[in-house]
This record gives structure tokens, C-alpha cells and sequence, in this order.
């Protein structure tokens, strides 16, 4: 099913991901702060099954959090976790003082977060697509099937899947809930008609939960990847973070992480 989505990710261009040194010089600004802290400090939003989720006890899992500590390993310090949000994640980024050292976990790299802060290489395929109830998989073939005045649309606020829905779905309703985690369980329930979500976060969702259907992932709507986002200045860290994700590339390990999770590799 997902082999329409390995082509798609194949044409997307990579252009910015030549590997840096694989070892960046460990005496830069970023990177001698961190190393004399001993920990590096990560910013991510614990709501974005399956790449980054905080559970009620406070431990954090996901394939974004496997990248952080990739990195921390690298770096040979020990991690730590603050929860952002997406309507707070420039903001976080941008503060001062400083919240975090990077952000990661379900970040699509754009033209409009390069002009402002920092983002590594691509290391996972990502686009836009829906989730559904399963019994009305049929009804949602295309973006004007769900711009209809009857259809209930949701969306977390403060993120790309808001901006989406509100540049493309103009007759549509548009409901905006502010747990992320918490709208493939409205659409499931009838509380909703139609989530707008990625194709990394669908497929977690309709393995576990055989309410939902993804009927449109494999022609999502936006093509893109994720990666890392940090602040400006911080290019000894940037170089070492894609680094790692070239080495990642290299030895087979991203592709084995996106295995475990349930992800089209598509490099």
C-alpha cells in the first residue's frame, strides 16, 4: 500500500544533503556550551505519534527522539526533554534565554522557517494527507470531496496542518482542537469527519485503531521532509547534526529506525 509514497519520497530533492565533516570541530560556540553543560537540551511537542510522544509519566518515545539521542551520542552528553507546542515553537526557538539547543519531532523544513532559524537535512519523507472514519474511506477521494459545507475538518492549532486547512479547505468546517494527540480519536468517534494530518503520523493511527482509514495516503497533498530546527548561529551544531544524519543514511541505521516505526524510507 505505502509503495506509491517510496516513489513519491525518491523524487524529492536532496540537494542540501551533502555530508558535512563527520566529525564538526567540537570547540565552536554551540557545541562547547553543550559538551561543558553535559547535556543537550531538546525541544519537542510529545504529541505527534509515532515521532515524538510524551506518555503520563513524563518519558518521551518516538522516531524524532531516537534521532535526539543519535545526536547526544555524538555529542557524548546525556539528553534532557521540554515540551513545546506548535503555536510556541518559533517562540521557544527564538528565546532568550535560550530554551533549548535544538527542536525535533514531526518539524517539516520550509522556505519560511529557513529565513528565521535553522534546519538540518531531510531525514524523513513527509506531506499532507487525512485521516477518516474507515466506513467513509469511499466518500473522501479527494481535497474537493472533503471542501464540502457539511464536512467537520480538525486541526491542532499553530501548525502547518492548520495553515493548510485554512489556505485549501474554504466551504468546509473547520474545527480547531488543541490536543494533537487527541483528534484521531474525534474523527473515530463522530465528533469530527476528517483530521488533517502527515502521512508519518496516518499510518500509526490506522494500525491502531481500526476506526480509521487513510484512503489518501498514498497521493498526499504536499510533498516535504522533517528535520531539525534550531536557532541561527548554531552552525557548528547544524554541521554535526547532519553529520549524523549522513552517517544515518550511510550505514543503514535510518533506514533500519524507520523500519521500527512503520515508515516509508524513501533515500
Amino acid at each position: 500500500m505505502l509503495a506509491a509514497i517510496l516513489i513519491l519520497c525518491g523524487t524529492v530533492s536532496f540537494a542540501s544533503c551533502s555530508s558535512n565533516d563527520d566529525n564538526p570541530s567540537a570547540v565552536q560556540p554551540t557545541i562547547e556550551r553543550i559538551t561543558e553543560r553535559g547535556t543537550l537540551i531538546v525541544g519537542t511537542t510529545g504529541d505527534y505519534r509515532p515521532l515524538s510522544y510524551k506518555e503520563a509519566d513524563g518519558n518521551y518515545w518516538g522516531f524524532g527522539i531516537e534521532m535526539a539521542e543519535k545526536i547526544a551520542e555524538r555529542l557524548n552528553v546525556d539528553i534532557a526533554f521540554v515540551q513545546t507546542s506548535w503555536p510556541t515553537l518559533t517562540a521557544d526557538v527564538l528565546a532568550e534565554p535560550q530554551t533549548f539547543d535544538l527542536a525535533i519531532g514531526g518539524i517539516t523544513i520550509t522556505d519560511a522557517r529557513k529565513e528565521t532559524m535553522l534546519m538540518s537535512d531531510g531525514y524523513l519523507c513527509n506531506g499532507k494527507t487525512i485521516l477518516c472514519r474507515t466506513d467513509e474511506a469511499d466518500r473522501f477521494q479527494s481535497l474537493a470531496d472533503i471542501d464540502q459545507p457539511e464536512v467537520r475538518v480538525m486541526v491542532n492549532p499553530g501548525g502547518l496542518n492548520e495553515k493548510f486547512a485554512l489556505a485549501n479547505l474554504t466551504h468546509a468546517q473547520i474545527i480547531v482542537h488543541e490536543k494533537n494527540e487527541e483528534i484521531p480519536s474525534q474523527v473515530a468517534e463522530g465528533n469530527a469527519d476528517v483530521m488533517i494530518t502527515e502521512i508519518t503520523e496516518a499510518p500509526w493511527y490506522v494500525q491502531n485503531d481500526t476506526r480509521l482509514a487513510a484512503p489518501l495516503l498514498n497521493a498526499p497533498f504536499t510533498h516535504g521532509e522533517i528535520g531539525v530546527l534550531m536557532r541561527m548561529g548554531q552552525d557548528d551544531l547544524l554541521a554535526l547534526v547532519n553529520s549524523v544524519i549522513a552517517q544515518m543514511k550511510a550505514d543503514g541505521s535510518l533506514r533500519q529506525l524507520h523500519e521500527k516505526y512503520g515508515l516509508v524510507y524513501g533515500y
